[in-house]
């Protein structure tokens, strides 16, 4: 025992030993060790202030997308034959009718090459007819197509992947027609919340009209804010240098009003980091944001000059450098709101390049709710993944749902919590449970993406088939009525029952649609007075001496107060209520 305390006094003096040299290092080199310190302790909460931003908007997805996703069943094993296969049974087993319209390619779409122009291509084989053939061919069925890529150096399984290419990749897209974008998080590679002392900063004019246009910045010229401060490093040729810009501790910015309209190399001097990896830093230029990453340092000499392209107007200029990035929810952020951007741009500029209507591109954050998509997923995208993936057991799908219902405040119209694809079909869920789980999902005012075969669904002779007990839940209308409904508003949870719960949604007419969801794994037996809805504000329902009840799996309605109902085990009861 008295080995062991020994032992352990030793690794704790190590510890601390270790941290004031870090924190002595840090400070040494111009860097906040303070700010640093976010990244250990709420690395899943995204400190940078985004308040102000624009939610993204994109005029799609303004209720929640359905259609049909291939991984849940297929996973890398799938060519166009099948894909087509797909789509004509969306269409003739009345999937298409009932609003499913999109067929999205997840992983494994892709060759492991790219082309010669370094753009993305369809896997040499499985789709050799290529990918924007496989579309027309789909649009031409009335359908819309969506694809895949992951926001690291690899997709999942080991494709190439978008990052660093993100303009590239989303003009590809843009240019084949692909109007779904399912953007996933493996490989992902968190951009770096330091920053290295900035010795000056030099504009040289590129334009033919101010080629001899040239500007220095030095510290002096900055205006400096939070704890940007300007020191002394004697290791640069002038001794000083901005900084404490490193994880959001502070920001140098530079008004220039002698310089003509044009474009200008932007040239950062800098200290170089041996660390080994890259730094990283944000540069906005007249509100256009720009990113820059400062090389880890290999050669001999103490500074380093890194360089991009910004233009400049006539009249005052205003250029501000800062790394906001503290947590890996920061970069989460920076990182998928940079791709959404690039999505946006590229179906605006490839229907002006053409002259045809644009395809604007639903775009899907697959970043599995590790860094808490749900408070910052409305700034970057359509909609975001609050969970790891689905899997086609119980356990899974009640889990998902526990996790997402209670982030009904952060979705609404053109941005929506996703609990992932639907299993119903799949696996060995039980009538109930795929009832269950699909109502859940339209309460949750969640995508609908299918993740069964749905060729399943169509007999030889291309007609659905009568009797098929997942087709029959996935095309209830009324459920599908609920899940789109316009004033887009997620199902709260407003009242749990032991192993009940109770959910709640406002719909656009009025009405409310209530849930009665029974998570155990016996019958329970129900009774609610609707007169308890009126006390939250959230749903906003009109007293009424008596309600009109519309259950909208058996659609008998009825008139009443207080609704009683029994539940067997994993099952549900959904009601349409009305005012009377």
């Amino acid at each position: 025992m008295k080995i062991f305390f020994i032992v352990l006094t030793a690794i704790i003096l190590i510890l601390i030993t270790l941290s004031i040299s870090w924190f002595l290092t840090m400070k040494a080199n111009g860097k906040c060790p303070l700010c640093a310190i976010k990244k250990i302790t709420k690395p899943r909460k995204i400190t940078m202030d985004i308040s102000e931003m624009p939610d993204y908007d994109n005029g799609v997805a303004k209720t929640p997308p359905m259609g049909w996703s291939s991984w849940n069943t297929f996973r890398n094993h799938i060519d166009q034959d099948m894909i087509m296969e797909v789509a004509h049974a969306m269409v003739d087993s009345g999937l298409a009718d009932a609003g499913y319209k999109y067929v999205n390619l997840d992983d494994c779409w892709q060759s492991s090459m790219r082309d010669a122009d370094g753009k993305l291509q369809g896997d040499l084989k499985t789709f050799s007819r290529g990918i924007p053939q496989l579309i027309k061919d789909i649009n031409e069925l009335g359908l819309k197509v969506g694809l895949y890529s992951s926001n690291g150096t690899h997709t999942c399984e080991d494709m190439p992947a978008s990052l660093g290419k993100e303009d590239l990749d989303a003009k590809t897209m843009a240019s084949w027609g692909c109007e779904f974008f399912k953007y996933d998080f493996c490989h992902s590679k968190p951009i770096s919340g330091d920053c290295p002392s900035i010795e000056k900063i030099e504009l040289n004019g590129i334009d033919e009209e101010n080629i001899e246009c040239e500007l220095t910045l030095n510290p002096e010229d900055a205006e400096l804010t939070g704890r940007a401060k300007v020191i002394k490093l004697s290791e640069l040729p002038s001794g000083k240098a901005i900084a404490y810009l490193n994880h959001g501790a502070g920001a140098a910015s530079f008004r220039i009003i002698t310089l003509p309209e044009g474009k200008y190399a932007l040239t950062v001097v800098h200290q170089k980091t041996f660390r080994r990896r890259e730094s990283y830093a944000q540069i906005t230029v007249n509100g256009k944001m720009h990113e820059i990453f400062f090389p880890y340092g290999k050669g001999f000499s103490d500074s380093g000059r890194t360089q991009i392209i910004v233009e400049l107007k006539d009249g005052e200029n205003i250029i501000t450098i800062q790394n906001p990035v503290a947590t890996v929810a920061d970069s989460s952020f920076v990182q998928y709101k940079r791709m959404g951007e690039a999505l946006k741009n590229a179906s605006q500029e490839w229907a002006k390049f053409t002259d045809t209507e644009e395809k604007p591109i639903v775009y899907s954050i697959c970043e599995w709710g590790t860094a808490m998509p749900w408070d910052w997923g409305k700034k970057a995208g359509n909609m975001w993944r609050t969970t790891h993936d689905i899997m086609p057991i119980w356990k899974s799908i009640e889990l998902l749902y526990k996790f997402t219902v209670n982030k009904y405040e952060c979705a609404g119209p053109g941005g929506w919590n996703d609990p992932d694809m639907l299993e119903v079909g799949n696996g060995k869920l039980t009538e109930n449970e795929n009832k269950a789980h699909f109502s859940l999902w339209c309460m949750l005012a969640s995508p609908l993406m299918l993740g069964n075969d749905v060729r399943k669904f169509v007999d030889g002779s291309n007609n659905a088939v009568d009797g098929n007990a997942a087709l029959k839940i996935v095309t209830n209308k009324h459920l599908i009525a609920i899940d789109q409904d316009t004033l887009g508003k997620p199902a709260k949870r407003i009242k749990k029952s032991g192993s009940v719960d109770i959910l709640a949604r406002p719909l656009a007419n009025g009405d409310v649609a209530l849930c009665l969801f029974n998570k155990a794994s016996r019958n329970r037996n129900v009774h609610f007075n609707l007169n308890e809805l009126l006390n939250d504000e959230y749903l906003n329902i009109s007293s009424s001496a008596e309600y009109e009840l519309h259950d909208l799996w058996d659609d008998e309605r009825a008139n009443a107060s207080i609704v009683s109902a029994s539940l067997p085990k994993h099952s549900v009861k959904v009601y349409r209520i009305k005012s009377l």
